[in-house]
This record gives C-alpha cells, sequence and structure tokens, in this order.
C-alpha cells in the first residue's frame, strides 16, 4: 500500500477538507462508542428483567419482542403460536387473506438458534423456541410474585429478586437437542431420541407384550414344498388359443356397430326437427301474406 501511495498521484487536501475529514471521523467514533454504551446497558437490564429470555434469544431479541408487546407482563400472557409470529402481522392476516401459508416466524427469526437451523427446519426450530420461550417469560414475569393466605379480596403481593438465569439454560439445552436431532448431527448420521435410537414399531411385539403370548411370525416350512409336474406348467407356459381373440374381435365389432346406430339416429332427429322448423317458418310467413292481401281488398 505504501508503494502504491507513492507512485499514484493525487491531490493536495486543503485545511478546511482536512478539518471536515477530521469532523466526521470523530463523529464516527462518538456513535461506535454511544451504540457499545447502549447495546452494554441493555444487555444490563435484559439481563436483570428478564435473564430466562436472554438466554433462549439474546439481548436484541428480547428487547424487541418486549418492546412490540409492550411490556413483560403483556408478553408473558401470550401464548407461544403469538411469540412465535409476533412482528409478522402484516404477512399474517395478508396470507389469510388471500388464503395462502401463515408465516412460520417473526422476530424471533433473528435469534441466534433459529439462524444455526437449514432452511427446511427453521420453522420447527423457532416453534420449539417460541414454546420455551413462553414459559421462560412467564418464569420471568411471575416467579417474583408470591401471595399470602389470608382474605381474597386484599391480597398482599411481594417481590423477590431473579438469581439470574434458572429455567433458561435447560430450556436452551433442550431446543439445542432438538437442534441436532433435526439436523442428523446427534452421534452421528442416525436421528436418536433420549438418547436411543427409534426401533420401528411392530403390532405383533404389541400384542404379546399385551397378551402375554408369542406371536412371532411362523418359520417356512419346507416340507410342504410341492414339487410341479409337467402337466402342471403346460396350460402356464401354453399360448391364448385364437378364438378368445375371435371372441373379442366380435365384440368390438358389435360395439362399433351400437355406436354408429345410435350417432346416425342422432343425426336423423336433427334432420327431421330442421326440417319441421323451416315447415312451420313457411307456414308462418304465408299466413302473414295472405293476411296482408285480404285487408287490402276492399
Amino acid at each position: 500500500m505504501q508503494t502504491a501511495a507513492e507512485v499514484s498521484m493525487g491531490t493536495e487536501i486543503s485545511p478546511s477538507d482536512l478539518d471536515n475529514i477530521t469532523l466526521l471521523v470523530d463523529q464516527i467514533i462518538s456513535l461506535t462508542e454511544y451504540r457499545t454504551q447502549l447495546y452494554n446497558y441493555l444487555c444490563s437490564r435484559m439481563r436483570a428483567i428478564a435473564p430466562n429470555l436472554t438466554t433462549l434469544v439474546g439481548e436484541l431479541v428480547g428487547a424487541r419482542l418486549i418492546a412490540h408487546a409492550g411490556n413483560l407482563v403483556n408478553l408473558a400472557k401470550q401464548p407461544a403460536s403469538t411469540i412465535q409470529i409476533l412482528g409478522a402481522e402484516k404477512a399474517l392476516f395478508r396470507a389469510l387473506k388471500t388464503k395462502h401459508d401463515t408465516p412460520k416466524y417473526g422476530l424471533i427469526f433473528h435469534a441466534s438458534l433459529v439462524g444455526q437451523a437449514s432452511s427446511k427446519n427453521k420453522g420447527k426450530i423457532a416453534r420449539t423456541l417460541a414454546a420455551k420461550s413462553a414459559l421462560a417469560l412467564r418464569y420471568d414475569a411471575l416467579v417474583g410474585v408470591t401471595t399470602r393466605s389470608g382474605d381474597s379480596a386484599n391480597v398482599e403481593m411481594e417481590e423477590a429478586e431473579i438469581d439470574g438465569p434458572t429455567v433458561g439454560i435447560k430450556y436452551r439445552e433442550k431446543v439445542e437437542h432438538r437442534l441436532r436431532l433435526l439436523e442428523n448431527k446427534l452421534d452421528g448420521t442416525t436421528p436418536m431420541r433420549n438418547g436411543t435410537k427409534q426401533n420401528k414399531f411392530e403390532f405383533k411385539r404389541y400384542l404379546a407384550f399385551l397378551t402375554g403370548v408369542n406371536c412371532s411370525a411362523p418359520s417356512y416350512n419346507a416340507d410342504a414344498d410341492v414339487p410341479m409336474t409337467e402337466a402342471d406348467l403346460t396350460p402356464l407356459l401354453s399360448k391364448p388359443s385364437p378364438e378368445g381373440k375371435k371372441d373379442k374381435k366380435d365384440k368390438k365389432d358389435k360395439k362399433d356397430k351400437k355406436r354408429s346406430r345410435r350417432q346416425s339416429s342422432r343425426t336423423n332427429q336433427d334432420q327431421w326437427r330442421r326440417r319441421k322448423f323451416c315447415h312451420q317458418e313457411r307456414k308462418i310467413k304465408t299466413e302473414k301474406r295472405q293476411g296482408l292481401s285480404s285487408e287490402y281488398n276492399f
């Protein structure tokens, strides 16, 4: 770069231009520092307000979800299906209006766990993450609120501080396990569930478990085989007789004749109707002429 700078032909920078460049650089540095300060503040507030939700979806996505719902309690009241498509309301109503497929994710799409999934599994991971996020939100919003026994009309409430993410880490592990299960990356290429391979369901084995009777498939009995003779093989290897072909041909000819008769009868009927219509028209015209002639004969 130094050699390129020495060879390149540039112009001298005036003091005013240098001042403007320096001012622009100072603004960029200040904005970057302010952005870092805001991000640190957001992280600290999210860890204090919703630590379990932050562990699952991250600080930015959690803050956007809370801001979209209004507050943490309103978001905790929402079901998992609503949290999954929160932020995609316009696409949802457009899909319902045009009778197309509804969106699979909204703001939760920007979570790191959804980004790790492949395109075909993003919807499934978003649904799983939304279900766990709904539970984590209710824990964050309501775990510190306890009720004391007493009069139902005068229920005293007290708040307790939440000591870090308690259930968020466990839920995140479950979502990651689900992700590895869908991506076939759990101890090899064979999908597994609960640490064991899935066996194919067999009704006989299930019936044996219920009744206690061995319902295993019967083994092959070689003694029951009977060798076939030439007399048995003759009708199988012989060619079909020409009489059968002739019968088929006669049936086909009869069907063709019937079809031609029907068509001819239809055409005759149409011709007869046309002739009758033309005859009626001629009759009407002649009657009109005769009537006019009789009116002018005084």
